[in-house]
């Protein structure tokens, strides 16, 4: 082994992490086959290649790809439930290759290079593949290391493995235990991937995500039109510096951009451009010449105190408004481990919540929760859709009332509406838009119930 005073990596705050370029990925999968221990062939999976530079030499190298279907250790940990665990694995990497390259191993480099990268990770996760990660795992050999350079890097060590392994979807044990370690990229990043309903944070492509241009400002269902006529500033005018509808706009701009707190939101307005920050009414310094985002206290103070429910009404009107989806679906559901209920809105297109409402009683507080949780949302234009549960006259009556339509199941708790139903024949229908698409359409089977395509 090289002696470490003749290493190229002197000072470790000089490491830089990237992505590979296109024409370095035969290198990287060179060095990765002759040096890494399991040897390489491939990534498994959405996955990314990163190299750790000292100035211009290559150090480290790491392979990040999809999260095991399974881990015993980890899903405990994250308290997710099968459903939610099949549709949000995608937002778990793991590093399933990290090499140092053996002419640059040194003290602390290895921990070092894992904190560089855990840093750009999701962000360049969500420019290549429309969608962040929340946490990053890896399985270790106990038997060859300890972990230490993932303890250093602030990761968790869960427990150890059960020793089987996973091949075109058919598990086989190969006794090789292997230590499970986590780390969160989020600091909520459990409860969100655990939580019954799709955090907006999840929605890299949706309305969760809109750049600050793209945003509707004005207008009769512009955020700043809405903030404008329901809002009303509650501040004494001496020392006013910031005005109040801008400060909560770029609250509400940076909750829709995917922030989830007030450093976040500070954050992400301290890396607007000047057109952007004057776009949301940001106040003009005379004395530096240039629009001024709020700070992190100011965006605190101020929000903090505004009505939470009107903001989130506020919110839920502009999304339903702009969102391409016409169709809105209710939903009921318990949280796990718990007999509160959560009764949510969202858009089907997308999954997006458009509004939520905690439930504490039985099962049957959703149906009076349904007119609360639409009651604020402009249906026009839209489709509400819902279980046998809502199949009420009184809901039906007020989503027409709104301007909307709806579709509803109907089942043996509307055994009267069911029997009527199924006593109509198909002239007691109005024409479907399909009909001559399914008389022409070439080779169907008759008897297939196949969707067809939109």
């Amino acid at each position: 082994m090289t002696d470490s005073s003749s290493l190229p990596v002197r000072d470790l705050r000089q490491i830089t992490v990237r992505p590979i370029l296109h024409e370095e990925d035969s290198r990287w999968n060179a060095l990765m086959r002759t040096h890494h221990y399991l040897g390489f062939r491939s990534l498994v999976g959405e996955s990314l290649k990163y190299v750790a530079l000292s100035g211009s030499e290559w150090v480290a190298l790491l392979g990040w790809g999809a999260a095991a279907f399974k881990c015993g250790d980890r899903d405990r940990w994250i308290g997710w439930a099968p459903p939610e665990q099949f549709r949000r694995l995608r937002y778990i990497a793991n590093n399933q290759r990290f090499l140092i390259l053996p002419e640059a191993r040194t003290p602390h480099l290895a921990s070092r290079v894992l904190g560089l990268c855990l840093r750009r990770l999701s962000s360049d996760w969500r420019r290549q593949f429309n969608h962040p990660i929340l946490l990053a795992e890896t399985f270790v050999d106990p038997s060859r290391f300890a972990g230490t350079c993932y303890k250093a890097a602030g990761w968790i060590c869960l427990g150890e493995t059960r020793g089987f392994g996973r091949n075109g979807g058919v598990y086989y044990a190969h006794g090789q235990k292997k230590t499970v370690w986590v780390r969160p990229l989020h600091a909520r990043a459990p409860a969100i991937l655990a939580a019954p309903f799709d955090d907006p944070l999840l929605l890299g492509g949706s309305m969760s995500a809109l750049p600050v241009d793209s945003l509707r400002l004005d207008g009769e269902t512009g955020l700043f039109t809405l903030l404008r006529t329901t809002v009303r500033d509650p501040r004494k005018a001496r020392g006013i510096r910031h005005n109040y509808l801008s400060v909560l706009l770029v609250g509400l701009a940076g909750v829709l951009a995917g922030k989830r707190s007030y450093e976040g939101i500070a954050r992400w307005a301290q890396d607007l451009s000047q057109s952007q920050l004057r776009r949301l009414g940001c106040r003009w310094s005379p004395g530096k010449e240039r629009f001024l985002p709020p700070s992190e206290p100011t965006i605190r103070r101020i929000l903090s105190k505004a009505d939470p429910v009107e903001l989130d009404r506020i919110l839920s009107q502009y999304i339903v408004a702009h969102s391409s989806g016409r169709a809105i679906a209710i939903d009921g559901k318990t949280i796990r481990s718990s007999s509160v209920g959560l009764m949510a809105a969202l858009v089907h297109k997308d999954g997006t919540v458009v509004a939520q409402k905690s439930l504490d009683g039985p099962k049957g507080h959703e149906i009076p929760a349904a007119h609360t949780l639409l009651e604020p949302l402009d249906l026009s234009g839209k489709v509400v859709t819902a279980d046998a549960l809502h199949t009420q006259n009184a809901l039906a009556s007020r989503i027409r009332e709104k301007g909307g339509d709806y579709v509803f199941t109907v089942k043996d708790n509307r055994k009267t509406l069911k029997d009527e139903i199924s006593g109509l024949d198909d002239e007691a229908f109005s024409p479907s838009p399909y009909d001559d698409l399914l008389r022409t359409w070439p080779d169907r089977d008759p008897d297939d119930s196949g969707l067809l395509p939109s």
